[in-house]
């Protein structure tokens, strides 16, 4: 019997390779789409639509918590934005494990874990941890690998494809001048587990 795994989903681009590779590993995958950090409304309505249409025609289950929940995620992260990725990544993978273990699920994973422009190691560790306490497996893989594979399909499908993280203070630095010198370069990291 397939095992069950639940694949936390920023946005259909990101899907893309995590959903091949746990698919060739034989899991039977849902997504599962909680991402409050993302702004404005009509941002988070282009992702999500975009997810839809990619779930749809790859016949992949969606689970969708689609209330706008900005607000929450500005309160957790008001006057810590020096961490507010920290915070965010917990938001989402602490909900991504909890909607598991309630339904389940025999693993869980994300697809930030595709991403080169967040901290991998952080983000795996983050898992690791709130697997141990919820006793609900995490799978590991580092998706980064799949990076450019990702980037090529979605552009052949046409799909909606972001501009920035999400949030309004990922939106300022894609746009402020003044964040210019940050912008648009991946995490930099020693990650011994990347070739795992």
């Amino acid at each position: 019997m397939r095992k069950k795994i639940l694949l936390h989903t920023c946005c259909a681009p990101c899907a893309i390779h995590p959903l091949a590779v746990l698919r060739d590993l034989g899991f039977h995958v849902t997504a599962y789409f909680y991402n409050p950090n993302i702004h404005p409304y009509l941002e988070f309505k282009k992702r999500l639509d975009a997810l839809i249409f990619y779930c749809d025609a790859n016949d992949l289950p969606l689970i969708i918590d689609g209330h706008y929940q900005m607000a929450d995620f500005l309160r957790a992260v008001v006057f810590k934005e020096q961490i507010r990725c920290t915070i965010c990544q917990y938001l989402r993978i602490n909900k991504t494990q909890e909607y598991a273990k309630s339904n389940g699920f025999d693993l869980f994973t994300t697809s930030l874990l595709y991403s080169r422009y967040q901290n991998h190691n952080e983000i795996r560790n983050q898992c690791e941890v709130l697997s141990k306490q919820s006793e609900v497996a995490f799978y590991y893989k580092d998706f980064r690998e799949g990076w450019q594979d990702g980037i090529d399909a979605s552009l052949a499908l046409g799909l909606y494809r972001q501009p920035y993280c999400g949030c309004i203070f990922s939106e300022q630095e894609r746009y402020d001048k003044t964040f210019k010198s940050k912008r648009d370069k991946p995490h930099v990291e020693n990650d011994r587990s990347s070739n795992e």
